[in-house]
């Protein structure tokens, strides 16, 4: 099957309905079976960029050169046995250039205890070279590159005073499952399922090289006793990149026998810094709650949302923790009833942040947060922005609650935008359309305003701070096998990039801001003939 060259305006748009529709499509593909738009839509194995900007040349642990070629983890069975615990089967590999993701945590740290002022990891929930190789491509109209760094986005093209860096990491967890009880909070038993590691001689040195055994980045084998690795998902990663340890797939800062480590967060507070979190999915999802929260189940939102705001948990029922003093997602307008995965103490409402906790939490009612959320007929980035000046003033926490209501696709989020930059993207698997009313568009804020609003307050701390923002939509649109709406949330996270790196040339500088941007896992897509992403017009 040849793509229309006559496929209206929004070229990207029917490029990803084609391959819905018919199955199948010349452009890419989605999994192990070339011959099938669609053949997997969790995550992979393979290897995922880091881009970092302020770390060049600078001390060791900040320098991303600490952790990679002779300095990758992977080269030293030592250093691999501390890192997941145990020795691990076909990961030694003597020529590794990659590091791990658990030192994403390691940076961070030498960076704070180095006493670097702005702290920035921004996580693309879901990316890996392949989806930024297609917003590339399509952003330039051209292929501008085929391995490495390449360009076509901000992140990949801004130099940062000639402080930035470029490399790659292993994103496999301890283990795939565990046996937990949500109610006491204890991890029972771990090791279910697969172990991490990561075979360079299958998997190859560069996430641009197909895999010797296309079956092994997602945890299969073509051979009956083939070597077989667990892959990641986002709250074990988040908790490798911002709490330093190897844990088991859905843990949420713990680790695998139930140990809990401080987060870069918590270290931060620690030492006088304030510490924020911003995201475009709901606030206690994965990323957001392993920056944070300690729970043996990343499916206890509301219990998550307590620790992230400094209530009681089921986690830390006699001594919460302290909170974040920002912190600005969606989640609103989600209602559940019931909810099993989250424990006896589940109340009825709001399924990502108790309606009794939001307003416990507000400072009108005596809680420590001027809070933020969606209001009808009004502008969500107004609402926001008076918010934030208001926190800024005053010295208070922020708190901003918004997104998409009701039990669709796309429900608890901010909206998401297409390849085109208009809020109508493609359908995916479930072959239902998306569709936003005036509301949802104009009482939400972006991704864009919900970062300056985070650094507006965060930044009055004359310390420092510690600011994880996260492009989650990503990884919602990559689950969906969505081409044209995973490049619209690759540009999205992208817009969010530049305005952390304007901040920083205009009220700081690269000798004491340090910026991660990297991604917590990848997906499973193939770009068949890139050359099909070009306008027929621009070839």
């Amino acid at each position: 099957m040849i793509v229309s060259t006559a496929l209206g305006d929004d070229y990207l748009h029917q490029i990803q309905e084609q391959g819905i529709t018919t199955g199948r499509s010349d452009v890419a593909h989605w999994g192990p079976d070339p011959d099938k738009y669609s053949s997997w839509t969790s995550h992979s194995n393979r290897l995922i960029p880091v881009y970092t900007f302020g770390t060049k040349g600078q001390p060791a642990g900040i320098d991303l050169n600490s952790y990679a070629g002779e300095n990758s983890p992977y080269r030293n069975a030592n250093k691999l046995r501390r890192i997941y615990g145990k020795p691990t089967e076909a990961t030694l590999n003597p020529s590794a250039d990659y590091l791990d993701q658990t030192n994403i945590f390691d940076l961070q740290k030498a960076a704070l205890d180095a006493g670097k002022k702005n702290i920035f990891l921004v996580v693309f929930d879901g990316m890996d070279w392949q989806t930024t190789q297609a917003a590339a491509i399509w952003n330039t109209q051209q292929i501008p590159y085929t391995e490495g760094r390449g360009r076509g986005t901000h992140f990949q093209e801004y130099q940062a005073d000639g402080t930035t860096q470029f490399g790659l990491m292993v994103t496999s967890p301890f283990c795939d499952d565990a046996d937990i009880d949500v109610n006491k909070q204890i991890v029972k038993n771990s090791g279910g399922g697969l172990f991490g590691g990561y075979d360079v001689n299958i998997a190859g040195s560069g996430p641009w090289e197909k895999p010797k055994d296309i079956l092994y980045l997602i945890g299969k084998s073509s051979e009956t006793d083939g070597v077989k690795h667990s892959y990641t998902d986002s709250a074990s990663s988040a908790t490798s990149m911002m709490g330093g340890i190897k844990t088991y797939n859905a843990a949420i800062g713990v680790g695998p026998q139930g140990e809990r480590p401080k987060s870069l967060a918590h270290l931060a507070q620690e030492k006088g810094y304030l510490a924020g979190a911003v995201t475009s999915v709901p606030i206690s999802h994965a990323t957001p709650a392993a920056s944070y929260a300690y729970n043996v189940t990343r499916n206890d939102y509301q219990d998550i949302s307590r620790d992230l705001l400094g209530l009681p948990s089921s986690s830390n029922p006699e001594h919460p923790l302290r909170g974040l003093d920002v912190l600005i997602g969606s989640g609103w307008g989600v209602n559940a009833t019931n909810d099993s995965s989250q424990g006896d103490n589940y109340l009825s409402g709001n399924k990502y942040f108790a309606d009794e906790d939001l307003k416990k939490v507000n400072i009108e009612n005596g809680g420590k947060y001027v809070v933020a959320t969606r209001t009808p007929g009004v502008s969500g980035q107004k609402v926001l922005a008076e918010a934030a000046d208001k926190a800024a003033k005053s010295g208070e926490r922020l708190l901003g609650y918004f997104g998409v209501g009701g039990s669709g696709d796309g429900a608890g989020h901010l909206p998401f935008r297409s390849g085109e930059g208009d809020f109508h993207p493609a359908i995916g698997v479930a072959k239902k359309a998306i569709a936003y009313d005036e509301a949802d568009l104009t009482e939400n804020p972006t991704l864009v305003d919900m970062t300056k609003a985070a650094i507006e307050v965060l930044s009055k701390n004359d310390k420092g701070f510690w600011l994880l923002v996260e492009s989650g939509d990503v990884d919602w649109a990559n689950h969906s096998n969505n081409l044209d709406a995973s490049i619209g949330a690759v540009n999205s996270g992208d817009a969010a990039v530049k305005t952390i790196t304007d901040w920083v040339e205009a009220n700081s500088n690269w000798e004491e801001s340090v910026l991660i941007v990297t991604a917590d896992h990848g997906h499973y897509m193939f770009l068949d003939k890139p050359e099909l992403l070009i306008r027929p017009e621009n070839r």
